[in-house]
């Protein structure tokens, strides 16, 4: 990918409009953080706030404000054919605003592109490349699991939480209580699961399950372990309950998908 040109949180007043009939002679990346309004082919759209949109080469560009004052990060590139393949292993759609309701990752790949594009770094276009290949990967992850909406916000218990999150992906087979953790930050359990979900988008419970499913994948993927010493190993003392939990997270159950993975090797 090559990148033109890059701006993060730029903010405009209630009468902007963008109007570009013959496109911007490459493509267009708008993460926007307000309300806004696309007109295609002759039909307005209003896109809710967190929503992006792809505009693919010399596709017209007509967007702006929606009532209100207009913020939004932005990216000019060409994509190379490995980011094009991207777009379709992904099922990334172009030429339509997508809601993906979190957009604090993105829209920080993007703030972290802005200092790598406008610096004298030597190997600034490869990481602009790497950031924006994982900012596909955001949105896919997104649109997949439908993150909560959330503002990270670098608040005086943020480098707390995030060692708490860290922690629970690294050790997941622990007994995470809440309520211990809310009183080693001297908060109430309901202020810390409320801090928590505004910071990540997800609640405390969802990551642990979702971090107890990732081992076990790992473990069915990588060992010969039995099911009853794969769920201990995930923290779960009842192997039905790990199952039930398998399957609504992967859709398969545990044997499937420890067959489907001996299939591909």
């Amino acid at each position: 990918m090559r990148c033109s040109a890059v701006g993060y949180h730029h903010i405009h007043d209630s009468s902007f409009q963008k109007k570009r009939p013959n496109g911007s002679s490459d493509w267009l990346l708008l993460l926007v953080k307000t309300p806004a309004q696309f007109i295609i082919e002759g039909e307005i759209i209003h896109a809710k706030a967190n929503s992006y949109m792809i505009y693919s080469l010399d596709t017209p560009q007509h967007y702006g404000a929606d009532g209100a004052d207009y913020i939004d990060d932005w990216l000019h590139f060409y994509p190379d054919p490995e980011e094009l393949e991207l777009f379709q292993a992904l099922s990334i759609p172009l030429n339509r605003p997508v809601y993906i309701g979190n957009i604090a990752a993105a829209s920080a790949i993007i703030r972290n592109m802005c200092f790598e594009f406008y610096s004298a770094h030597l190997c600034k276009q490869e990481s602009v490349t790497l950031y924006f290949r994982m900012m596909l990967y955001k949105f896919h992850e997104q649109e997949a699991f439908r993150y909560s909406d959330t503002i990270l916000t670098l608040t005086r218990h943020m480098p707390h939480l995030l060692w708490i999150r860290e922690s629970i992906f690294r050790w997941p087979e622990q007994e995470w209580s809440a309520d211990v953790l809310a009183r080693e930050m001297q908060l109430s359990q309901s202020r810390f699961l409320h801090l928590y979900k505004e910071a990540f988008g997800s609640t405390m419970l969802q990551d642990i399950t979702d971090s107890r499913i990732q081992k076990g994948c790992e473990l069915l993927r990588t060992t010969n372990l039995k099911l009853p010493e794969i769920a201990d190993a995930c923290g779960y003392a009842s192997v039905p309950y790990f199952i039930m939990l398998f399957r609504s997270k992967t859709g398969m159950t545990p044997h499937a998908y420890r067959k489907a993975q001996q299939a591909q090797l």
